[in-house]
Protein backbone atom coordinates (compact mmCIF):
# COMPACT_ATOMS: atom_id res chain seq x y z
CA UNK A 1 0.00 0.00 0.00
CA UNK A 2 1.58 3.50 -0.94
CA UNK A 3 1.86 6.53 1.64
CA UNK A 4 -0.58 8.14 -0.39
CA UNK A 5 -3.47 5.45 0.25
CA UNK A 6 -2.31 4.99 3.81
CA UNK A 7 -3.09 8.61 3.85
CA UNK A 8 -6.51 8.62 2.73
CA UNK A 9 -7.31 5.23 4.37
CA UNK A 10 -9.58 6.58 7.57
CA UNK A 11 -7.98 6.59 10.71
CA UNK A 12 -10.87 3.88 12.33
CA UNK A 13 -10.01 1.37 9.78
CA UNK A 14 -6.58 1.00 10.50
CA UNK A 15 -8.09 0.03 14.55
CA UNK A 16 -9.95 -2.08 12.79
CA UNK A 17 -8.42 -5.96 14.19
CA UNK A 18 -9.01 -8.84 16.12
CA UNK A 19 -7.75 -7.74 19.64
CA UNK A 20 -8.93 -4.35 19.19
CA UNK A 21 -12.75 -5.32 18.47
CA UNK A 22 -12.55 -8.07 21.45
CA UNK A 23 -11.08 -5.48 23.76
CA UNK A 24 -14.43 -3.02 22.95
CA UNK A 25 -17.23 -5.92 23.02
CA UNK A 26 -15.08 -6.60 26.25
CA UNK A 27 -15.51 -2.99 27.81
CA UNK A 28 -18.90 -2.28 26.13
CA UNK A 29 -20.01 -5.41 27.91
CA UNK A 30 -18.78 -5.17 31.00
CA UNK A 31 -19.85 -1.28 31.02
CA UNK A 32 -23.83 -2.47 30.42
CA UNK A 33 -23.46 -4.92 33.40
CA UNK A 34 -22.27 -2.25 35.35
CA UNK A 35 -24.37 0.26 34.84
CA UNK A 36 -27.63 -1.69 34.45
CA UNK A 37 -26.80 -5.22 36.75
CA UNK A 38 -24.16 -4.52 39.31
CA UNK A 39 -24.50 -0.65 40.47
CA UNK A 40 -28.47 -1.10 40.90
CA UNK A 41 -27.93 -4.14 43.27
CA UNK A 42 -25.90 -2.52 45.50
CA UNK A 43 -27.54 1.41 44.81
CA UNK A 44 -30.67 -0.96 45.91
CA UNK A 45 -29.42 -2.87 48.70
CA UNK A 46 -28.28 0.32 50.31
CA UNK A 47 -31.93 1.90 49.89
CA UNK A 48 -33.81 -1.06 51.24
CA UNK A 49 -31.37 -0.62 54.05
CA UNK A 50 -32.19 3.30 54.75
CA UNK A 51 -36.30 2.57 55.02
CA UNK A 52 -35.90 -0.33 56.87
CA UNK A 53 -34.06 1.59 59.80
CA UNK A 54 -36.21 4.62 59.24
CA UNK A 55 -39.16 2.21 59.72
CA UNK A 56 -37.26 0.77 62.41
CA UNK A 57 -37.01 4.66 64.01
CA UNK A 58 -40.05 5.54 63.50
CA UNK A 59 -41.70 2.49 65.31
CA UNK A 60 -40.21 3.28 68.11
CA UNK A 61 -41.27 6.83 68.33
CA UNK A 62 -44.44 6.00 68.71
CA UNK A 63 -45.83 3.58 71.08
CA UNK A 64 -47.81 0.25 70.51
CA UNK A 65 -51.12 -0.22 68.20
CA UNK A 66 -53.59 -2.50 67.62
CA UNK A 67 -53.58 -4.95 65.52
CA UNK A 68 -56.04 -4.62 63.79
CA UNK A 69 -55.19 -1.04 62.43
CA UNK A 70 -52.47 -2.35 60.54
CA UNK A 71 -53.53 -6.19 59.65
CA UNK A 72 -55.97 -5.94 56.75
CA UNK A 73 -59.14 -8.29 56.95
CA UNK A 74 -57.83 -10.54 54.22
CA UNK A 75 -54.42 -10.68 56.37
CA UNK A 76 -52.05 -8.57 54.53
CA UNK A 77 -50.21 -5.75 55.46
CA UNK A 78 -48.90 -2.65 53.71
CA UNK A 79 -44.95 -3.19 53.00
CA UNK A 80 -44.47 0.14 54.66
CA UNK A 81 -45.84 -0.64 57.81
CA UNK A 82 -42.89 -3.15 58.00
CA UNK A 83 -41.43 -3.19 61.46
CA UNK A 84 -44.67 -1.10 63.00
CA UNK A 85 -44.85 -2.09 66.90
CA UNK A 86 -48.91 -3.83 67.57
CA UNK A 87 -50.65 -4.98 70.41
CA UNK A 88 -52.16 -8.17 70.32
CA UNK A 89 -54.49 -9.75 71.91
CA UNK A 90 -55.14 -13.64 72.12
CA UNK A 91 -53.58 -16.93 72.69
CA UNK A 92 -51.06 -19.65 71.28
CA UNK A 93 -52.38 -22.86 69.62
CA UNK A 94 -51.96 -25.85 71.98
CA UNK A 95 -48.62 -27.59 70.45
CA UNK A 96 -50.27 -30.99 70.54
CA UNK A 97 -52.60 -30.29 67.83
CA UNK A 98 -50.72 -27.91 66.10
CA UNK A 99 -46.99 -28.47 66.25
CA UNK A 100 -44.36 -25.79 66.78
CA UNK A 101 -42.09 -25.44 63.67
CA UNK A 102 -38.57 -24.38 63.61
CA UNK A 103 -36.44 -22.17 61.99
CA UNK A 104 -33.34 -24.24 61.48
CA UNK A 105 -29.75 -23.38 61.76
CA UNK A 106 -30.11 -19.37 61.42
CA UNK A 107 -27.29 -17.83 63.45
CA UNK A 108 -28.36 -15.41 66.12
CA UNK A 109 -25.25 -13.54 67.23
CA UNK A 110 -23.15 -15.78 65.07
CA UNK A 111 -24.12 -18.97 67.52
CA UNK A 112 -25.79 -21.23 65.80
CA UNK A 113 -29.70 -21.60 66.72
CA UNK A 114 -33.09 -22.59 66.13
CA UNK A 115 -35.77 -19.97 65.86
CA UNK A 116 -39.39 -20.97 67.01
CA UNK A 117 -42.46 -19.91 65.15
CA UNK A 118 -45.97 -20.43 66.80
CA UNK A 119 -49.52 -19.59 65.63
CA UNK A 120 -51.31 -17.32 67.75
CA UNK A 121 -55.10 -17.00 67.35
CA UNK A 122 -56.16 -13.29 67.56
CA UNK A 123 -59.46 -12.45 69.05
CA UNK A 124 -60.70 -10.92 65.71
CA UNK A 125 -60.44 -14.77 64.56
CA UNK A 126 -57.61 -14.46 62.50
CA UNK A 127 -54.69 -16.59 62.98
CA UNK A 128 -51.23 -15.32 62.88
CA UNK A 129 -47.59 -17.23 63.60
CA UNK A 130 -45.41 -15.70 66.11
CA UNK A 131 -41.94 -16.18 66.25
CA UNK A 132 -41.39 -16.68 69.94
CA UNK A 133 -37.54 -15.86 69.44
CA UNK A 134 -34.34 -18.43 69.12
CA UNK A 135 -32.74 -21.26 71.34
CA UNK A 136 -29.00 -22.04 71.07
CA UNK A 137 -28.64 -25.47 68.78
CA UNK A 138 -26.48 -28.39 71.21
CA UNK A 139 -23.47 -29.77 69.81
CA UNK A 140 -24.20 -27.03 66.69
CA UNK A 141 -26.91 -29.13 65.16
CA UNK A 142 -29.15 -30.94 68.13
CA UNK A 143 -32.34 -29.19 68.99
CA UNK A 144 -32.15 -28.54 73.16
CA UNK A 145 -35.42 -28.46 75.52
CA UNK A 146 -38.06 -25.97 73.90
CA UNK A 147 -40.58 -24.19 76.65
CA UNK A 148 -43.89 -24.72 75.64
CA UNK A 149 -46.46 -21.04 75.39
CA UNK A 150 -48.74 -20.31 77.40
CA UNK A 151 -52.15 -21.75 76.57
CA UNK A 152 -54.27 -18.41 78.22
CA UNK A 153 -55.56 -15.60 76.55
CA UNK A 154 -52.25 -13.16 76.54
CA UNK A 155 -51.64 -9.55 75.06
CA UNK A 156 -48.23 -9.53 73.76
CA UNK A 157 -46.29 -6.81 71.84
CA UNK A 158 -44.41 -7.53 69.00
CA UNK A 159 -43.16 -5.81 65.70
CA UNK A 160 -45.21 -7.08 62.54
CA UNK A 161 -42.88 -8.25 59.58
CA UNK A 162 -43.00 -9.29 56.27
CA UNK A 163 -43.23 -12.66 54.60
CA UNK A 164 -39.57 -13.42 53.70
CA UNK A 165 -40.45 -15.61 50.63
CA UNK A 166 -40.21 -19.44 50.26
CA UNK A 167 -36.70 -21.38 50.78
CA UNK A 168 -35.65 -23.31 47.61
CA UNK A 169 -35.40 -26.00 50.29
CA UNK A 170 -37.99 -27.84 51.17
CA UNK A 171 -39.05 -28.38 54.67
CA UNK A 172 -37.47 -31.20 56.20
CA UNK A 173 -38.51 -33.56 59.91
CA UNK A 174 -35.89 -33.52 62.34
CA UNK A 175 -35.30 -34.71 65.64
CA UNK A 176 -39.42 -34.56 65.77
CA UNK A 177 -39.64 -31.10 64.80
CA UNK A 178 -41.19 -29.81 61.63
CA UNK A 179 -38.17 -27.68 60.18
CA UNK A 180 -38.15 -24.98 58.04
CA UNK A 181 -35.34 -22.18 56.01
CA UNK A 182 -37.49 -19.06 55.71
CA UNK A 183 -39.99 -17.59 57.94
CA UNK A 184 -43.05 -18.32 54.83
CA UNK A 185 -46.25 -18.02 56.46
CA UNK A 186 -48.56 -20.14 53.86
CA UNK A 187 -45.55 -22.86 54.42
CA UNK A 188 -45.93 -22.55 57.94
CA UNK A 189 -49.63 -23.29 57.94
CA UNK A 190 -49.73 -26.00 55.91
CA UNK A 191 -46.85 -27.78 58.44
CA UNK A 192 -49.45 -26.63 61.00
CA UNK A 193 -52.88 -27.20 59.54
CA UNK A 194 -53.93 -23.33 60.20
CA UNK A 195 -54.57 -21.17 58.21
CA UNK A 196 -52.46 -18.08 58.90
CA UNK A 197 -51.83 -14.48 57.74
CA UNK A 198 -49.61 -13.27 55.84
CA UNK A 199 -47.49 -11.71 57.96
CA UNK A 200 -45.58 -12.93 61.63
CA UNK A 201 -45.15 -11.52 64.29
CA UNK A 202 -41.44 -10.84 66.23
CA UNK A 203 -41.74 -10.88 70.24
CA UNK A 204 -40.40 -8.55 71.98
CA UNK A 205 -38.65 -9.17 75.19
CA UNK A 206 -40.75 -9.49 78.39
CA UNK A 207 -43.40 -10.87 76.21
CA UNK A 208 -45.52 -13.63 77.50
CA UNK A 209 -43.85 -17.26 75.67
CA UNK A 210 -41.01 -15.22 74.65
CA UNK A 211 -38.08 -17.32 74.89
CA UNK A 212 -34.36 -15.20 73.43
CA UNK A 213 -35.96 -12.43 71.77
CA UNK A 214 -34.05 -12.02 68.45
CA UNK A 215 -32.11 -8.88 68.35
CA UNK A 216 -33.04 -6.11 66.19
CA UNK A 217 -30.28 -5.19 63.47
CA UNK A 218 -28.00 -2.77 63.25
CA UNK A 219 -28.73 0.84 62.01
CA UNK A 220 -25.89 0.75 59.56
CA UNK A 221 -26.34 0.56 55.63
CA UNK A 222 -22.71 -1.01 55.52
CA UNK A 223 -20.69 -0.20 52.13
CA UNK A 224 -23.44 -1.35 49.75
CA UNK A 225 -23.35 3.01 48.66
CA UNK A 226 -19.57 3.20 48.03
CA UNK A 227 -19.89 -0.53 46.31
CA UNK A 228 -22.58 0.73 43.80
CA UNK A 229 -20.36 4.08 43.41
CA UNK A 230 -17.93 1.88 42.73
CA UNK A 231 -19.44 0.31 39.77
CA UNK A 232 -20.65 3.11 38.22
CA UNK A 233 -16.97 4.62 38.15
CA UNK A 234 -15.53 1.74 36.54
CA UNK A 235 -18.64 1.53 34.23
CA UNK A 236 -17.26 5.45 32.80
CA UNK A 237 -13.48 4.51 33.35
CA UNK A 238 -13.61 1.61 31.31
CA UNK A 239 -14.58 2.88 28.09
CA UNK A 240 -12.75 6.16 28.84
CA UNK A 241 -9.45 4.37 29.25
CA UNK A 242 -10.22 2.30 26.05
CA UNK A 243 -10.92 5.32 23.90
CA UNK A 244 -7.54 6.79 25.28
CA UNK A 245 -5.60 3.75 24.26
CA UNK A 246 -7.66 4.04 20.60
CA UNK A 247 -5.82 7.80 20.84
CA UNK A 248 -2.79 6.69 21.56
CA UNK A 249 -2.41 4.44 19.06
CA UNK A 250 -4.02 6.32 16.55
CA UNK A 251 -1.01 9.18 17.30
CA UNK A 252 1.62 7.03 17.17
CA UNK A 253 0.35 5.65 13.61
CA UNK A 254 0.04 9.21 12.59
CA UNK A 255 3.85 10.02 13.89
CA UNK A 256 5.30 6.43 12.16
CA UNK A 257 3.81 7.70 8.67
CA UNK A 258 5.21 11.18 8.98
CA UNK A 259 8.40 9.98 9.50
CA UNK A 260 8.27 7.39 6.57
CA UNK A 261 6.97 10.11 3.99
CA UNK A 262 10.59 12.33 5.62
CA UNK A 263 12.97 9.47 4.84
CA UNK A 264 10.88 9.14 1.07
CA UNK A 265 11.57 12.50 0.55
CA UNK A 266 15.08 12.34 2.03
CA UNK A 267 15.95 9.96 -0.28
CA UNK A 268 14.70 10.80 -3.81
CA UNK A 269 16.15 14.89 -2.96
CA UNK A 270 19.99 13.12 -3.61
CA UNK A 271 18.82 10.83 -6.28
CA UNK A 272 17.29 13.74 -8.54
CA UNK A 273 19.98 16.59 -8.03
CA UNK A 274 23.32 14.39 -7.00
CA UNK A 275 23.97 12.28 -10.09
CA UNK A 276 26.69 14.49 -11.83
CA UNK A 277 28.49 15.00 -8.54
CA UNK A 278 28.71 11.69 -8.00
CA UNK A 279 30.58 11.04 -11.50
CA UNK A 280 33.27 13.99 -10.92
CA UNK A 281 34.02 12.33 -7.72
CA UNK A 282 34.59 8.86 -8.91
CA UNK A 283 37.08 10.53 -11.72
CA UNK A 284 38.66 12.55 -9.42
CA UNK A 285 39.43 9.84 -6.96
CA UNK A 286 40.50 7.06 -9.43
CA UNK A 287 42.99 10.24 -10.41
CA UNK A 288 44.26 10.82 -7.00
CA UNK A 289 44.29 6.53 -7.20
CA UNK A 290 46.74 6.52 -9.98
CA UNK A 291 48.75 9.17 -8.69
CA UNK A 292 49.27 8.22 -5.54
CA UNK A 293 50.51 4.64 -7.31
CA UNK A 294 52.55 6.44 -9.94
CA UNK A 295 54.58 8.32 -7.08
CA UNK A 296 54.56 5.32 -4.66
CA UNK A 297 56.09 3.46 -7.30
CA UNK A 298 58.69 6.33 -7.87
CA UNK A 299 59.91 6.04 -4.16
CA UNK A 300 60.67 2.53 -3.97
CA UNK A 301 63.24 2.77 -7.25
CA UNK A 302 66.88 2.61 -5.99
CA UNK A 303 68.48 5.90 -4.70
CA UNK A 304 71.18 5.32 -7.53
CA UNK A 305 69.26 5.20 -10.45
CA UNK A 306 66.98 7.69 -8.81
CA UNK A 307 69.03 10.52 -10.09
CA UNK A 308 69.27 10.16 -13.49
CA UNK A 309 65.87 8.76 -14.71
CA UNK A 310 64.52 11.94 -14.69
CA UNK A 311 66.74 13.26 -17.61
CA UNK A 312 66.54 9.50 -18.89
CA UNK A 313 62.81 9.72 -18.64
CA UNK A 314 62.61 13.01 -20.33
CA UNK A 315 64.79 12.39 -23.19
CA UNK A 316 63.00 9.37 -24.28
CA UNK A 317 59.71 11.02 -24.20
CA UNK A 318 61.08 13.80 -25.80
CA UNK A 319 62.37 11.45 -28.93
CA UNK A 320 59.83 8.65 -28.64
CA UNK A 321 56.99 9.91 -26.80
CA UNK A 322 54.68 8.52 -23.88
CA UNK A 323 54.93 4.96 -23.39
CA UNK A 324 52.43 4.73 -20.53
CA UNK A 325 49.04 3.58 -21.69
CA UNK A 326 47.36 4.89 -18.38
CA UNK A 327 46.18 8.52 -18.89
CA UNK A 328 46.26 9.12 -15.10
CA UNK A 329 49.83 8.20 -15.22
CA UNK A 330 50.14 10.18 -18.33
CA UNK A 331 49.54 13.17 -16.10
CA UNK A 332 51.42 12.17 -13.22
CA UNK A 333 54.56 12.41 -15.43
CA UNK A 334 53.74 15.76 -16.94
CA UNK A 335 53.32 17.10 -13.40
CA UNK A 336 56.99 15.67 -12.41
CA UNK A 337 58.68 17.33 -15.43
CA UNK A 338 57.38 20.58 -14.60
CA UNK A 339 58.32 20.69 -11.19
CA UNK A 340 61.97 19.52 -12.27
Amino acid sequence: MSTQQARSKPWWRTLLTPGWVITAILVATFSYFAFTFLAPWQLGKNEALEERNEHIVEAFEHDPVPIDTVLSTDGTIDPDREWTRVLATGHYLDTAEHPEVLLRLRPVDRTPAFQVLTPFALESGQTIVVNRGWVPAQESTKVPTIDAPPTTEVTITAMMRLDEGAHPREPMQDQGYQMVHSIHPPQVAELTGTDLASPYLQLAGGEPGVLNPIPLPQLETGNHLSYGLQWILFGILAPAGLFYFLFAETRERRRFAREQQELARAAAAPAESGAPAEAGDVAGTELDSAAAEASAAHAERPAASAEPEPARAVASRSRYGHTRRNPWAQAYDRQQDRTR
